[in-house]
């Protein structure tokens, strides 16, 4: 048996090395990718039927072995139409964090801090009259399919053009505002809503809705509460509550940033908020 370990430690080398912490690499990040959603039980119900056709098979019982075995064949099929949206997500997951990223336009701090401020000063404004509102930022992710459920407006963001948006009881008013760059796209569009059972009751549509599209897209989703008129977060599918207008605007200038600087999120952001006020910021908060 010594002899055999010694035997493979001698034929190990580099390249087998970096090929064993490639797999782990990727198998980490599926694992990562489907926490928390439905994919996370087929994955466990898989492992079961994995381990019971084994089993099957050892023990010599060949009808269940035969049942099992053609089972997991047309699983597969089966799996592929029942998850096409968490497959389209992981599929768009690497598309983002793929190392070619061209940009034929390079925004300078003056170019978006006007749009930055102009969102700062709606939100703030709709949270103090309690007015419900839904504002996504488009990142890298097309959101075209959206934008074509709305009402296309094309005009430059600003306060007045968003507040009027907004007003309660005109036709955009529940629906969401998609803003690229600095542009206000379209109003009044439809969202896809999350499938997502942990999420508080006292959440309404539009955070379900913000945490959607969170979820199929790189998009920052902005809710504002018409019940409490607390404003809220939503990007990778995690929802953060009660933000201020610091908060938000730190949030912003991140999404804004040029490439030159960092694109990433940074979470030092919420580090700091969680210590400042010791709150739990999970979306199942109340």
């Amino acid at each position: 048996m010594w002899q055999q370990v010694l035997n493979a430690v001698s034929l190990f080398r580099i390249i087998d090395l970096i090929d064993i912490l490639i797999i782990a690499y990727i198998a980490y990040r599926i694992l990562m990718l489907i926490k928390e959603t439905r994919a996370e039980q087929v994955l466990k119900g898989l492992v079961i039927l994995l381990i019971s056709t084994q089993l099957s098979e050892w023990l010599g019982l060949n009808t269940v072995n035969w049942l099992l075995r053609n089972a997991m064949t047309v699983g597969v099929i089966a799996l592929l139409i029942v998850f096409q949206p968490e497959l389209r997500r992981a599929l768009e997951h690497i598309g983002r964090a793929g190392v070619i990223n061209i940009s034929l336009f390079m925004p300078s701090e003056n170019d978006y801090s006007d749009t930055i401020e102009e969102i700062v000063k709606t939100v703030q404004s709709l949270s103090k009259d309690k007015t419900g509102a839904l504002i996504i930022i488009a990142g890298k992710t097309g959101l075209n399919e959206i934008i074509e459920t709305g009402i296309r407006v094309d005009g430059k963001v600003s306060s007045e053009l968003l507040s009027n948006i907004f007003v309660p009881n005109t036709p955009l008013h529940d629906g969401a505002v998609i803003i690229k760059d600095d542009r206000v796209i379209a109003a009044g569009c439809f969202l896809p809503l999350t499938d997502r059972q942990d999420i508080s009751k006292q959440l309404g549509t539009r955070h379900r809705a913000a945490i959607g599209v969170s979820e199929v897209s790189d998009a920052l989703a902005i809710v504002v509460s018409e019940e409490t008129g607390v404003i809220s977060i939503a990007r990778e599918g995690k929802l953060t509550r009660y933000l201020d207008s610091k908060m938000l605007r730190d949030v912003l200038v991140q999404m804004y940033a040029p490439s030159h600087e960092t694109k990433a999120f940074n979470w030092r952001i919420w580090r700091e908020w969680r210590e400042r006020h010791g709150q739990n910021m999970d979306d199942d908060e109340k």
